[in-house]
């Protein structure tokens, strides 16, 4: 096969070595399932299609939606040459070439669709190779991706190509697409004669996530384990036997990691035990590092619970402990407890917004010298020349409250913690006030 020969997979998935997901692969629009925002009738990336737009795209969405099958179908569709390459698998010097390949092509009339799966592991300087020839428009490249483009693709490039986002299969569309693989005899398992229940359907749904290559996979495992149990129907307890684990979409480095620790943290903020509960177990079970998520519970103890509830703060320190001591599954109920108080506590991000609030003046206000009064004076000489002079030592003034400034001239009078008059900060509240009292009172006399 040539290089520019069309990929026998445009051309024909009906192999019966193939697996199941790839012989079911969509050929047309008409047979894609789902993405109805992008591909019904006059909508953007159907109308692109059908108007043999050529610019380039981006597909973004989770695994399992079709981004592959989308590209393969505009190769057909506009009779362009398909040439797919893995960022995993694939080096920039291999595609550079392919890419002086299609230009030379181009020149003589071939169009080209360059399909780089996985296109946000390329780097910077990896992805600004693509710009000359997408700027020429000697290629069409579209690009996949399970990571937001904003972050993972470089501006120049994704200023030039329009990115289309794909939502993750409801339910529904995953029967669907197991009912009609289940009965296709040309491609799918029509010729088995298997029948299934409405359960069976269900659950493979339910743990494929949403990911119809999953679903698919899962769906020809189980037809060939009730062929071994010489068994006409897929029940849900054979299903059951042939799922081994349910896929949750996670990856602990990028966005699907920061979108459930955020769902957690926002949680646990809004006082949602149940939610915050759901979500720590959604990360736990993904196989998520517990003492990320440990130390992310630390920092909700502090950030949002603050002085309002201060045991907080050693209760998710000894639920780390116990989640190192203990290990996975029996430390993750330290966890699990640990989020429930925080959910349940009064809240308080008094001292958190305080502490922004001195950032800021360090950053925008002079380093300004610590008063004399305040300096430590070891030697005669430090002592001669004012330091500690004017010193008040409260354990010796009536209130234990000296009248005696504590920050820079400049600052003076700043006040950064607000206390709420939520839980423990109400008396907290009380206090500084008192304390306010006491110092005025004081410098009335």
């Amino acid at each position: 096969m040539g290089l520019f020969d069309v990929s026998p997979m445009v051309q024909d998935t009906g192999t019966s070595r193939a697996p199941l997901a790839e012989r079911m692969r969509p050929r047309t629009l008409d047979e894609f399932t789902g993405q109805e925002h992008l591909l019904g009738p006059g909508k953007p990336l159907r109308t692109q299609i059908e108007q043999d737009d050529a610019a380039s795209i981006i597909l973004w969405g989770p695994p399992g939606v079709g981004k592959t099958t989308l590209a393969k179908i505009i190769a057909r569709v506009t009779q362009a040459t398909f040439i797919e390459f893995s960022a995993v698998l694939s080096g920039i010097k291999e595609i550079k070439q392919v890419m002086a390949d299609a230009e030379k092509a181009a020149q003589m009339g071939s169009r080209t669709i360059l399909f780089v799966d996985e296109i946000h592991r390329f780097n910077k300087a990896q992805q600004d190779a693509f710009l000359p020839y997408v700027e020429r428009g000697s290629i069409r490249l579209i690009g996949a991706t399970t990571e937001n483009p904003s972050f993972e693709i470089n501006a120049a490039l994704l200023s030039r190509c329009r990115v289309y986002t794909l939502q993750q299969l409801t339910q529904p569309q995953i029967i669907s697409l197991l009912q009609r693989a289940l009965h296709d005899e040309e491609r799918g398992l029509g010729k088995l004669g298997l029948a299934a229940d409405e359960a069976a359907m269900a659950t493979i749904a339910s743990y494929s996530s949403g990911d119809a290559r999953y679903a698919l996979n899962a769906l020809e495992v189980a037809a060939k384990l009730a062929v071994s149990r010489k068994q006409n129907a897929l029940t849900e307890s054979l299903v059951t036997d042939a799922l081994q684990q349910r896929v949750l979409l996670y990856d602990k480095s990028g966005e699907q990691h920061y979108d459930l620790i955020s769902a957690l943290h926002k949680s646990v903020r809004n006082s949602d035990a149940d939610a915050s509960l759901y979500w720590l177990g959604r990360m736990l079970v993904a196989g998520e590092d517990p003492m990320y998520v440990a130390r992310r519970v630390v920092r909700m103890a502090v950030e949002d619970i603050g002085l309002a509830a201060p045991e907080a703060l050693n209760l998710c320190l000894s639920a780390r402990d116990a989640m190192h001591f203990l290990g996975s599954p029996e430390g993750e109920l330290a966890l699990a407890q640990a989020v429930t108080y925080l959910a349940l506590a009064p809240k308080s991000n008094a001292v958190y917004t305080a502490w922004g609030a001195i950032q800021q003046d360090i950053q925008r206000t002079a380093a300004e010298p610590v008063p004399l009064h305040l300096r430590n004076a070891p030697t005669s000489l430090l002592k001669s020349l004012d330091y500690g002079k004017d010193y008040q030592y409260a354990h010796d003034v009536e209130g234990k409250v000296a009248d005696m400034d504590c920050l820079p001239p400049s600052l003076a009078n700043r006040r950064y913690y607000q206390p709420t008059q939520d839980g423990r900060e109400k008396l907290l509240a009380q206090r500084m006030e008192e304390i306010r009292r006491i110092r005025d009172s004081k410098r009335r006399r």
